[in-house]
């Protein structure tokens, strides 16, 4: 099993600098062989410039150490509620966004306190008391769509995401972690390649209407390819080191991502809005960029723990073991 700054871990950060100083030049090739419109040039730029911010800010604190990482999440987690809430109509029941906030922190606390039996109690804890809180404002009407909308934004953003942060407990967590967003990210560029090369029949025409069959298929055999090749080294020693466990991740990364991204597609079609935010230029929101972690996270978390004891060798109730 791989540790500290393992060479996984040199390699992906490496790689992804690479390709971040190699793509003006692809541009520069495209543009001279008059593949690129203007309009074309200018959103690949913007896109490419935003990616030279969100790189950093994904990798550094991973690299930084587990309280950075679990951190890191909790920060995500909470802006992601915010877009949400704001597009939905949800931040104007202050009570319950706070309620909401409330959960999101003490999750990342059980994160930090390495508390996980606390971590698993929270969310049914948080339900109840977003339950009671939405009493409190005395309006019976609209008390369901409010709690369900509340309720659905803590499991998505805050329970959803802080698995990716719980990773961190386990001193082996930075391949781990680098992995899952790299290949999270590649499996949704892979679908934009393969469906703009193969794709002819729409995926969900009603959902995502630029997403098809082909691209599907495409991403689904590449990301599997690139998971299953990155968890060899990463798993190597554990019962994980198999080729059938690391095709098995490769799909879940795959097929997670990409119904996280039709998860949200969902919302901002019921909601009749293309984008939940345009804080990330050539992106829209976080969550138009994070989208696909949401079901990849909790899903590689509980398939990776049941098969290997995820962090069960460090310390645990770092924080509250004195309570």
């Amino acid at each position: 099993m791989l540790t500290a700054f393992d060479p996984v871990t040199k390699g992906i950060v490496i790689s992804v600098a690479a390709v971040l100083a190699a793509t003006p030049l692809v541009f520069l090739a495209m543009q001279a062989a008059g593949k690129l419109n203007e309009k074309l040039r200018k959103e690949l730029w913007t896109r490419y410039l935003s990616w030279l911010v969100i790189a950093p800010l994904l990798m550094v604190p991973v690299l930084a150490g587990r309280v950075w990482t679990i951190l890191g999440v909790g920060v995500l987690s909470l802006f992601c509620y915010r877009e949400y809430a704001r597009a939905t109509g949800l931040f104007r029941h202050h009570a319950l966004s706070a309620t909401v906030a409330l959960g999101i922190a003490l999750l990342t606390f059980a994160a930090l306190d390495h508390w996980y039996d606390f971590f698993v109690a929270v969310p049914s804890l948080m339900v109840l008391i977003l339950a009671m809180v939405a009493v409190g404002a005395d309006q019976p009407s609209g008390y369901i769509q409010r709690v369900a909308l509340a309720v659905f934004g803590l499991l998505l953003f805050g329970v959803c995401l802080s698995h990716l942060g719980y990773f961190a407990n386990d001193k082996a967590y930075r391949p781990i972690v680098l992995m899952i967003i790299l290949c999270t990210e590649l499996n949704d560029i892979f679908a934009f390649i393969t469906g703009k090369a193969f794709g002819r029949r729409r995926l969900a025409p009603q959902t995502s209407p630029n997403k098809t069959i082909g691209g599907s298929v495409g991403s689904l055999v590449l990301t599997t390819a690139l998971v299953a090749w990155l968890a060899g080294p990463i798993f190597s020693g554990t019962p994980l080191d198999h080729p059938v466990h690391r095709i098995a991740m490769g799909l879940i990364v795959s097929i997670g991502g990409q119904f996280g991204d039709l998860v949200l597609s969902s919302i901002k079609r019921d909601l009749g809005v293309k984008d939940l935010a345009v804080v990330i230029p050539g992106h829209g929101g976080l969550l138009d960029r994070f989208d696909s972690l949401l079901l990849v996270a909790p899903a590689m978390f509980h398939y990776v723990g049941y098969f290997w004891e995820l962090g069960l060798d460090q310390p645990a109730r770092l924080l509250s073991g004195g309570l």
